[in-house]
């Protein structure tokens, strides 16, 4: 059976680091790109840097300085739009696409969830609450569709869900992130009709990060990182999971993101 790799990075600005998805390409050679935070409005989405890199069909929502979703794909796609303008905000946190793959069309939904600002309080911070009302939005919306089939959800979601999702449960729950409230609504969002891909593979008891700190210059050695970025799938695709690769050496790209690309190969 063939296989389909779908790879999501909250890249930090497309612009700003488009070559670096070089050495995405290399590394993991996926069918499919999906790409968070690209911090550009569609007029000046940059195709034809791109186009070298082998991924002609291109979907993409942005715009100036924040945000911003985009999908890049080998196989033939067309956007689906059914989905709300998510909280009303038109902020550009969500894009999905039909995939044509050999076995059917796979459904691809590609998210940047709010990250909440720094205090986990909703009247003191309107993000807090943003973030919150985001995910009971999309949980309750997926909910409304049970059984949807063959559909994929990636994305930079902003919040570590498990205790091993972060360096330190403990020290962490009052850390905007993996406050109690975003994780029991993350994981409500998820078993609306969806299976965790990477901890398919790797167990709860495992430290999993996909993202560490600016700020912490040794990252390899203090290790405090966070997973916020997931790949989900419907349970009709359990049995097509193949392996799960988060790769971390991107960590270390020059001007690369606080964020490393995760990469889930299916058979389809």
């Amino acid at each position: 059976m063939p296989g389909l790799r779908v790879a999501t990075w909250n890249i930090n600005s497309l612009r700003l680091r488009v070559g670096l998805l070089d050495h995405l390409v290399e590394a993991l050679n996926p069918d499919v790109i999906c790409l968070q935070e690209t911090k550009v409005p569609d007029p000046l989405f940059p195709a034809e840097a791109l186009q070298p890199l082998g991924y002609p069909h291109t979907v993409f929502r942005g715009m100036k300085g924040y945000n911003g979703v985009a999908i890049l794909s080998r196989l033939p796609m067309e956007v689906h739009d059914a989905a709300p303008d998510w909280c009303g905000k038109g902020d550009c946190r969500h894009v999905a696409a039909r995939i044509s793959t050999p076995s059917g069309p796979i459904e691809l939904h590609n998210f940047y969830v709010p990250a909440g600002g720094d205090v986990p309080d909703r009247m003191e911070n309107p993000k807090y609450g943003h973030k919150l009302a985001f995910i009971a939005e999309t949980r309750a919306w997926f909910a409304a569709q049970p059984g949807l089939p063959r559909t994929v959800l990636v994305g930079d979601l902003n919040i570590a869900p498990l205790e091993n999702d972060v360096w330190s449960h403990r020290q962490l729950l009052d850390v905007v992130s993996h406050t109690p409230a975003e994780t029991a609504g993350l994981n409500a969002w998820m078993n609306a009709g969806f299976i965790d891909a990477v901890r398919h593979f790797v167990p709860a008891e495992q430290k999993l990060f996909t993202w560490w700190s600016y700020r912490n210059k040794d990252w390899r050695i203090a290790d405090r990182g966070r997973r916020l970025d997931h790949v989900w799938v419907t349970p009709d695709l359990r049995s097509m999971l193949k392996s799960q690769t988060i790769l971390r050496d991107a960590r270390d790209w020059p001007r690369g993101s606080d964020h490393v690309p995760v990469c889930v190969e299916m058979t389809v």
